[in-house]
């Protein structure tokens, strides 16, 4: 089977750099795959990509090394088991609040005996291997959203499920649900306490914590704060940026003097 790449950094002590695929463009994931991620995220809760595209944009992604991950809409099963059939090596599954929630998660993501995964890999054997469903358990990647201030009271029992990788900081939602600015960055202290809480309880836990980001610097500052994944800002973001600098500049280039020739 394919090796998942975010385990062999995690083996080596390394922190993962994640993409976000925000826009429903085979050829925009592809780009996004060529620039040297870690890993893409294809976001099915808020960008606005469906199962169909998601599937067109993991195949795009599969002409690299970069690991492909997606995250579900929510905690239901369904859409879980087609997007690892369809090839996902990791699934993110948004607004997780209990052990329960978790334990469903888990098992959703699972062959048994370890869960109720159905058995239908359908694309899964193309980029994995025909050995996909002997070692499928023990090569893809579990992330639950703690995001909530549900999660956040329940970080114990969510983080000893067992099978769980790792917990995945939402900060905008978090920074909500405690009355903050929902920001991804430089978080209000309520929230920036509690990124810190849910990153030492991973340590505990021994499990894997990742966070969004907004830019690149604070990518770097939560590297340098223990995370094992971190991703920065989003394909739709990075365009927007881009051309708003490209724009900002020509307007503030000043017209040259008026000449005598032609």
């Amino acid at each position: 089977m394919r090796p998942n790449n975010i385990r062999k950094l995690w083996s080596e002590g390394k922190t993962a750099v994640n993409g976000w695929l925000a826009i429903p463009s085979t050829f925009s994931a592809e780009t996004m795959a060529h620039q040297g991620w870690d890993s893409l995220c294809i976001d099915l809760q808020h960008g606005v990509n469906d199962y169909l595209k998601a599937v067109d944009m993991l195949t795009a992604i599969s002409t690299t090394d970069t690991v492909p991950l997606v995250r579900v809409p929510w905690l239901e099963e369904g859409i879980i088991m087609k997007m690892l059939d369809a090839g996902a090596y990791g699934i993110i599954c948004p607004m997780i609040n209990s052990r329960e929630e978790c334990e469903r998660f888990v098992a959703a993501t699972s062959y048994p005996p370890m869960g109720r995964r159905s058995n239908g890999p359908i694309r899964a054997l193309l980029y994995a291997g025909n050995d996909y469903q002997a070692h499928a358990n023990d090569t893809i990647l579990r992330f639950a959203m703690i995001e909530t201030a549900e999660g956040l009271a329940n970080l114990d029992e969510i983080m000893s499920v067992p099978g769980l990788d790792a917990v995945y900081i939402g900060p905008s939602d978090l920074s909500l649900a405690l009355g903050c600015r929902p920001v991804f960055d430089d978080l209000d202290p309520p929230a920036a306490e509690a990124v810190e809480l849910i990153l030492a309880k991973a340590k505990e836990h021994n499990i894997k914590a990742a966070c969004h980001n907004g830019t690149a610097e604070w990518a770097k500052k939560r590297r340098a704060m223990g995370f094992d994944l971190v991703t920065i800002s989003s394909d739709a973001r990075f365009m927007a940026a881009g051309a708003k600098q490209a724009v900002a500049e020509m307007a503030n280039d000043q017209a040259p003097e008026s000449g005598s020739g032609y």
